[in-house]
């Protein structure tokens, strides 16, 4: 047990290092979507994130946005803590029988204009929960959504992206409403 206790003293931790982000490029990208929500709402942006029954993943890279790395509200854009005071919805996982009445009252206390946000494969279409009787499928089967964004989990740049094309695209024509927009990418 000794050798144990010593060996574990002297030996590095087995770690990753951190992903090579170039950190200009990150640091234009959430400016450019803090000023993309500014001009859309006159006023930054207010995230509420719903997970729907996912495994965790997405909502890992979901907080990694408010970590000292990207640390998105010094930007101004922010997570709150009720729909009512959102303006858009990221919602996560497939959307399990017992979560969606819950999403749906969600989506029904956010204030329009709104958008929601379906983050990570899961969301699209149940991902590897789908045909689980547990399971109802992706988020638009209980809720509209403006916006896709892929992956497994997707990586927080890849989010910024997202958000920052869902804002660039619907700026272009307020009288749109705000639920026409299905943008897909796979």
């Amino acid at each position: 047990m000794r050798k144990l206790l010593f060996e574990s003293l002297f030996r590095r931790p087995l770690t990753e290092s951190a992903p090579a982000e170039d950190q200009a490029a990150i640091e234009e990208l959430t400016k450019a979507l803090a000023n993309s929500a500014r001009r859309r709402l006159g006023r930054s942006l207010s995230i509420r994130e719903v997970d729907a029954g996912s495994c965790n993943g997405c909502e890992l890279e979901i907080h990694a946005l408010n970590n000292a790395y990207f640390d998105i509200e010094r930007f101004g854009l922010k997570f709150v803590a009720s729909p009512r005071h959102a303006d858009m919805l990221l919602v996560t996982g497939p959307v399990t029988k017992n979560m969606a009445e819950a999403l749906k009252r969600t989506y029904d206390a956010t204030p329009a204009p709104k958008w929601v946000v379906a983050v990570g494969d899961c969301a699209r279409d149940g991902g590897c929960f789908a045909g689980s009787y547990a399971v109802l499928g992706g988020v638009s089967a209980v809720i509209p959504v403006d916006l896709h964004i892929p992956g497994c989990p997707p990586d927080p740049t890849s989010l910024l992206r997202g958000l920052l094309a869902l804002l660039g695209e619907t700026a272009g024509d307020p009288s749109r409403p705000p639920h026409v927009l299905k943008q897909r990418p796979d």
